[in-house]
């Protein structure tokens, strides 16, 4: 497992200039397409959305009052705090802030070649095998990979199907502790 910390990944601009991305992984590492890919978004204005052709997203909302996203055909969804939202990435959505600034998790999922699963978990996660993935503290403490890891509200690990067994479970260690649980099966 990989451990993170969101406010020390380095922040990339949008380019057009509405929010800025932290990445926390782009697998394969280093390659020119992605299979898989998880973020954490500011979005800082209204504005559109990049299309990703054969791409498959998932926005969960983080802080803020919520995201309205539109698009031709009668799409029209909201987030909703720690409340996944899936969409297809081939279309190019228009974002209308509902108060304010707003950060999101975004999981992209090349279509064909992965199948993601986000949900928000209060009970212990164990990966299953062959599956990548994100954990992402929402409040609380937890630990991983055999108590070695402690994480906070804006930590987490993520780990890849090749990683070695991740040694049991990602767990609370006390109650009302919340995190997003980011579940990539890799498909061919």
């Amino acid at each position: 497992m990989h451990r993170f910390d969101v406010e020390t990944l380095t922040a990339g601009r949008w380019r057009n200039g509405g929010g800025a991305t932290r990445e926390i992984v782009s697998w394969p590492v280093g390659a020119e397409e992605f299979r898989w890919r998880a973020s954490v978004a500011d979005i800082d204005g209204d504005g559109p959305f990049s299309a990703f052709p054969g791409v498959d997203r998932t926005l969960t909302l983080l802080a803020g009052d919520g995201v309205r996203l539109t698009a031709p055909g009668g799409f029209d969804r909201t987030t909703r705090t720690e409340e996944p939202l899936a969409f297809p990435g081939d279309m190019e959505p228009a974002a209308e802030l509902r108060g304010g600034p707003c950060r999101v998790l975004n999981l992209m999922v090349r279509r064909g070649r992965a199948a993601a699963r986000v949900e928000r978990v209060t009970g212990p996660v164990v990966p299953p095998g062959g599956h990548a993935g994100v954990l992402y503290v929402l409040r609380g403490r937890w630990r991983a990979v055999d108590g070695e890891v402690l994480l906070e509200a804006g930590q987490g690990v993520w780990w890849d199907a090749d990683d070695a067994a991740p040694g049991g479970a990602v767990e609370p260690l006390a109650p009302g502790a919340a995190a997003l649980w980011a579940d990539v099966a890799l498909v061919g």
